[in-house]
């Protein structure tokens, strides 16, 4: 009997398709305080070939020099409460422990459903209300701090239950519940989430799971991308920003629908 012959290898991306989707992700993570992985993630399916669990663990590993590049911009111009990002961090990473063990033991489609509401509501007050640029940092007492690592909580657990970066949520709850301007509220996400993303790439790592080659190169493409994404946010008035970011919690409440309609349809397979 002749010896089996070995599984092919994975055909490697065009080094071209990992700087379109670094940089795409690169310009967004900068401009709106996200980690970029929204379109990141579904780009690297579309052009790299990845399976979803791939494309999420690799978009993840890509944001960890992008959300730092972002963050040193938005520190240099005042834009950055580190208080108020270090006690969101404390929460997220504990709410990724409790997201990711959740994640096999509870049905998810209503909470999926539930989840898309909120994107949605969220978008239209956006979309309504024009953020205040005012650069005021958290009034931090008892019941703030609590109430940013609680925040950190809901962020780490909806990341690990639906695979939605935390600055979706992060950015609009500065803005409308702690009374941040857009920009510092962009800013303060994008340096709450590096610890979170570094913990969760070892993690990936470690699983096997993460495109080392296609992470470095959209990595990079990112970080270029994400300078001229916050001269962007300076650029653009809050109001035109508020419709943006409400654009993208669209975009973003649109693939969970997705997701969910065909995890529903497999499910009566």
């Amino acid at each position: 009997m002749p010896p089996a012959s070995p599984a092919p290898e994975r055909p490697r991306a065009a080094a071209w398709r990992l700087v379109l989707v670094g940089l795409i992700g690169g310009v967004l993570s900068g401009m709106f305080g996200v980690g970029g992985g929204i379109v990141m993630v579904p780009l690297l399916i579309l052009l790299a070939g990845m399976d979803q669990r791939r494309a999420s663990a690799t978009s993840l590993a890509a944001i960890v020099p992008t959300a730092i590049a972002g963050s040193i911009a938005y520190f240099a111009n005042g834009q950055v409460d580190l208080v108020a990002a270090a006690l969101v961090a404390v929460g997220g990473i504990v709410g990724g422990w409790i997201g990711a063990t959740l994640l096999a033991r509870l049905p998810l489609e209503w909470l999926r459903w539930l989840f898309i509401a909120l994107l949605v509501v969220v978008a239209i007050r956006l979309a309504i209300a024009a953020p205040d640029r005012a650069a005021e940092p958290v009034a931090l007492d008892l019941g703030s701090g609590l109430g940013l690592v609680a925040l950190g909580l809901v962020v780490g657990i909806a990341s690990g239950l639906f695979g939605v970066g935390g600055g979706l949520i992060m950015v609009p709850a500065f803005i409308t519940v702690f009374g941040l301007g857009d920009l510092m509220a962009r800013g303060t996400s994008l340096v709450a989430m590096i610890p979170t993303a570094i913990s969760g790439t070892l993690k990936n790592w470690r699983s096997g799971i993460v495109d080392l080659r296609a992470a470095i190169i959209a990595g990079i493409a990112a970080t270029l991308g994400a300078f001229p994404g916050v001269a962007l946010a300076f650029l653009v008035p809050p109001e035109v920003g508020g419709w943006l970011f409400a654009a993208l919690l669209i975009v973003a409440a649109v693939q969970l629908a997705v997701r969910a309609i065909r995890a529903q349809r497999a499910g009566r397979a």
